[in-house]
């Protein structure tokens, strides 16, 4: 069974930075299409960012590139992270992590949040301008 415990968030004023992190348990040596989503108030869960373990690649919204990096390790525990950086208030929002084994969810296009098996239970982040 794969689970997600989120951790990190918080407030930060406009131009600064969070990281927020993941840690997955249950089959830490299989690839995984991880993702990142964000729900802003009143609005749908949206993509953030992706990456593909088994090729390393990353894919990010046009609204969050440049700023925000996807990231994770798997010496020790399997993380996932999201550095974010140059915060604006348009970021705050609750975000998930997300993973599932079908990595070509990682391919393409953003795939809606439906896809994903495993979620993290979210991080609140608030940016004050």
């Amino acid at each position: 069974q794969v689970q997600l415990a989120a951790s990190g968030g918080g407030s930060v004023q406009a131009g600064g930075s969070l990281r927020l992190s993941c840690e997955l348990s249950g089959y830490r040596y299989r690839p995984y299409c991880l993702a990142w989503f964000r729900r802003g108030q009143g609005k749908e869960r949206e993509p953030v960012a992706f990456l593909n373990t088994d090729n390393s690649r990353t894919r990010y919204v046009d609204s969050v590139k440049g700023r925000f990096t996807v990231s994770h390790d798997n010496a020790e525990k399997f993380m996932i992270y999201l550095q974010m950086n140059s915060l604006k208030p348009e970021d705050s929002s609750m975000y998930y992590c997300a993973a599932d084994h079908r990595v070509f969810l990682c391919s393409s296009e953003f795939r809606g949040p439906l896809n994903f098996n495993y979620w993290g239970q979210g991080s609140q982040v608030t940016v004050s301008s």
